[in-house]
């Protein structure tokens, strides 16, 4: 008897936890999207961060936790996270980016900085949308809440 009722409380937490299972942000690399795009052209949106930046980790905490967000991005788009100090070599569109250093203990990757410059500066954080032929749309600089974020996906 004892073995049937915890049976059953194993099987009832399974399917509870399957019913609650929370929508996640699908992500992927450069190199994926270029081999989706061919399958499934979408835009790409591509979100260039830091990890010592305040307001890339508010996005991450906040606006990218937002279930409609996730949903239209998921939909809608395919999603790049980037790290701009990224150390290791990114190849997209044929092209090979390297880590740049600027200093001591701080430097740019290049595809960070083609994808993330205004005005030959760049800003943490930054939502880079690339259309359907890989060209820069547009580019929105600063923290987003899930409302803000939502309309300029629209």
């Amino acid at each position: 008897m004892k073995k049937i009722t915890l049976i059953i409380i194993v099987i009832n937490s399974f399917i509870l936890q399957s019913q609650n299972k929370k929508d996640f942000l699908k992500t992927y690399t450069f190199e994926e999207v270029e081999v989706l795009h061919k399958q499934n052209p979408k835009p790409i949106l591509v979100y260039i961060h830091t990890e010592w930046c305040k307001f890339c980790f508010g996005m991450e905490k906040n606006t990218f936790k937002n279930k409609k967000v996730i949903q239209t991005i998921n939909k809608q788009f395919y999603f790049v996270k980037l790290n701009a100090e990224n150390k290791k070599a990114i190849t997209f569109l044929n092209k090979k980016f390297i880590y740049k250093p600027t200093g001591i203990n701080t430097g740019i990757h290049e595809l960070a900085n083609e994808l993330a410059s205004k005005n030959n500066r760049i800003s943490y954080p930054t939502v880079t949308k690339l259309n359907s032929n890989f060209e820069i749309e547009f580019q929105k600089v600063g923290y987003l809440n899930s409302k803000d974020f939502i309309q300029i996906l629209k």
